[in-house]
């Protein structure tokens, strides 16, 4: 059984296989999540993504981590050319994520909050349909052991807590 763990800090700090980056259709990585993993990866991270673009919403492309302790990036494209988003976007960017996580063959994945930064999709939302759509994916991804909810600050984080329900676990 899987397990679905919180954490609240920086994404680009985790060592697991692969983080997912909240990806807009061109793929390019100037702010939010995407800008602090090109900061901390580095500028070869969305070099790699741009060239695979630009992509569907919904999609999901993969690159190298560059500097990252992470080894993957999977780009959710969640975000359209306008910053915007939709729960089924969302939806369809996670699962697409977990399909290349499945191509891949990992057994860790960190997953920020997609939409709700620059998107201003609302955090309960995003959180319920994040942890539904998490769910039912690892039924079908046999290999995937971890699954860390990497969020940033209190509200995100509790949003985030109250939709995985009583015994989520925690990331120190």
């Amino acid at each position: 059984m899987a397990e679905i763990a919180l954490w609240n800090g920086d994404i680009c700090d985790l060592e697991v296989d692969a983080i997912v980056n909240p990806a807009n259709v061109t793929l390019w990585m100037a702010t939010g999540v995407g800008g602090a993993i090109k900061r901390a990866g580095g500028d070869e991270i969305e070099f790699a993504a741009v060239r695979q673009g630009p992509a569907n919403l919904g999609e999901a492309v993969v690159t190298e981590a560059g500097s990252l302790a992470a080894r993957y990036v999977i780009h959710a494209v969640s975000l359209d050319r306008d910053r915007r988003t939709s729960a089924l976007v969302i939806e369809r960017a996670l699962r697409s994520s977990f399909a290349r996580a499945r191509e891949l063959g990992i057994e860790s994945i960190a997953i920020p909050a997609l939409g709700t930064g620059v998107g201003g999709f609302a955090l309960e939302e995003a959180a319920r349909v994040t942890v539904t759509t998490v769910r039912s994916e690892l039924d079908r991804s046999p290999r995937i052991a971890t699954v860390i909810l990497a969020l940033r600050g209190t509200t995100a984080y509790e949003a985030f807590r109250e939709a995985l329900g009583p015994g989520a676990t925690v990331r120190a």
